[in-house]
């Protein structure tokens, strides 16, 4: 029994030895440790997600996403740039030294921007006089070559089914005769030669009746007469062989008939030159227009008198002449309430 309490004694100093022992290297440690430069700990995780793999170059990516259409607003418009109307308004003053950037017209109407901005030529529009150009062709000295029209593109068409011509470019008493007369019967379908635009839809009750102007992109316009109605509207677009207009007797007629022009810078050109009647086509697909085509002026411009006769009247010679009375008046330096004497000279062109 003595000998057991003796071995629990030494234990229990032996014990307490082993804990100061490793309390003084505790200790000896701590204060070295406030010398040493600490590692940060790291801390290893499992990635959430995965590498990107390498691809083959030979191998075929998937197709790309289709970008999501924008759309567009409730009030909006696609434009076809070509075909944009332009509305032009009246300026009879601005033409100055660029008119291929202007436009002269008498009213309010649209214009296909294309013709406006292509040929100089058409900086001048006006749909209410036939020329409207200012250019003395007389002192015309330029040669020109006008292409008809353009294959595949542009076509040509005969006005008529057939063509039986009654009455010539030239002189006709009592004045010059600037068209080709041609018999049709009214109602006749009358078509326009090339493709063009209208420039002029008008009733002239002493002269053209019923007439259409139409504007063709080479300079030429074409003027088809004394119609009982016309089909179209001033700046209509129309192709070679529309119908415009149907055959009639109005204005200064003696009978159904279409009264055709060609026209070039605003002055007539001899239709014939242009189009075989006979054999209802066109000479050739180009036409050479210089001074000689306008030589026939110095004679149709000679001035043209009246000499008055007991009965005539102010209206009665408008209508022989085909001059309108205002004209006739202005001429002659009349009055509403002047009196025609017999054997007055009167100025009738």
């Amino acid at each position: 029994m003595k000998q057991l309490g003796v071995l629990l004694l030494v234990l229990f100093i032996h014990l307490i030895g082993g804990l100061e022992a490793e309390a003084q290297k505790r200790k000896k440690g701590g204060f070295r440790d406030i010398f040493r430069v600490r590692e940060p700990e790291m801390v290893i995780v499992e990635p959430d997600t995965l590498p990107a793999q390498v691809q083959d170059s030979s191998a075929v990516l998937p197709p790309a996403r289709p970008e999501k259409a924008q759309t567009p607003p409730a009030d909006f418009k696609q434009k076809d740039l070509k075909k944009e109307l332009s509305i032009v308004a009246e300026d009879t003053t601005a033409v100055g030294p660029d008119p291929a950037n202007l436009v002269e017209v008498s009213e309010q109407l649209l214009i296909n921007k294309e013709w406006i901005t292509l040929h100089e030529y058409y900086a001048v529009w006006d749909s209410r006089n036939i020329n409207p150009y200012n250019i003395d062709v007389k002192s015309f000295s330029d040669t020109v070559s006008l292409l008809l029209y353009e294959k595949p593109h542009e076509l040509w068409s005969p006005p008529l089914d057939h063509m039986h011509v009654t009455s010539d470019f030239g002189f006709r008493t009592p004045r010059w005769h600037y068209g080709t007369d041609v018999r049709l019967n009214i109602g006749d379908s009358v078509r326009t030669v090339f493709d063009g635009i209208i420039r002029i839809r008008k009733y002239d009750p002493s002269g053209y009746g019923n007439y259409i102007v139409v504007r063709h992109k080479n300079g030429l316009e074409t003027l088809y007469g004394h119609l009982s109605k016309q089909l179209v509207e001033v700046g209509d677009e129309v192709k070679a062989g529309n119908v415009i207009g149907l055959g009639g007797n109005t204005g200064r007629s003696s009978g159904p008939h279409l009264h055709f022009e060609t026209r070039y810078l605003g002055s007539a050109l001899n239709p014939a030159e242009i189009y075989d009647f006979s054999a209802n086509n066109l000479r050739a697909e180009s036409i050479v227009v210089s001074s000689a085509s306008f030589s026939y002026l110095k004679e149709a411009k000679k001035i043209v008198y009246h000499r008055v006769r007991s009965g005539d009247t102010l209206s009665g010679i408008s209508r022989r002449y085909g001059v309108p009375v205002n004209t006739l008046m202005r001429l002659n330096g009349l009055r509403k309430n002047s009196v025609l004497k017999v054997g007055q000279r009167l100025r009738v062109h």
